[in-house]
């Protein structure tokens, strides 16, 4: 039975809130129960930002994850500080070990440390590094569908960005490449 708890953390600025909004809204284009809960304050720019993100199969009683993550989602080395100890047994731990050079301190969690900075400026976007991540999540889960992703992309980016979508895209498949691997 699906029931997916996710932290997505980062610097403010890296899409940690936009890698959560993009899962649920997915989720929601699929049918399925899902809740955002999104941490802003001082940390907004430069500061560790996150969100909560649970997808179901069945209704969702609280929004709020404390330490039962079946997964969290760190950009950054204060994330991966701040909630490796939220993950439950056997959960996953995606680290961008573009900008993390430390390993996990657990062996009762799966760890994998996708170099989504790296891959994003190889493929000519720095912006879309938090898309390379959401890539390799999904090849992990398969919780949702990249066409899903990719319908939920579009609505948020609306007309003006569309120019956008091809390289997000690609991004995606370049973190699933990256786990496949």
């Amino acid at each position: 039975m699906l029931n997916e708890k996710i932290i997505c953390a980062g610097f403010g600025g890296q899409g940690v809130m936009l890698m959560g909004q993009l899962i649920s809204y997915a989720g929601m284009i699929e049918g399925k129960e899902v809740s955002w809960l999104p941490s802003y304050g001082p940390e907004m720019r430069g500061g560790t930002a996150n969100c909560s993100v649970m997808v179901s199969e069945r209704p969702i009683g609280s929004p709020v994850i404390t330490d039962d993550a079946t997964t969290a989602i760190v950009m950054n080395l204060p994330s991966l500080d701040k909630f490796e100890t939220d993950v439950a047994k056997q959960g996953k731990l995606l680290v961008n070990s573009s900008l993390i050079e430390k390993k996990a301190s657990r062996d009762d969690i799966i760890a994998y440390y996708v170099p989504c900075n790296d891959i994003a400026v190889k493929i000519g976007n720095p912006r879309v590094a938090n898309m390379v991540m959401l890539g390799a999540y999904l090849e992990l889960t398969k919780i949702v569908e990249v066409d899903s992703i990719m319908k939920a992309l579009k609505k948020i980016f609306g007309e003006g960005k569309a120019h956008l979508l091809d390289i997000n895209r690609t991004a995606l498949e370049k973190g699933a490449e990256a786990i496949r691997a």
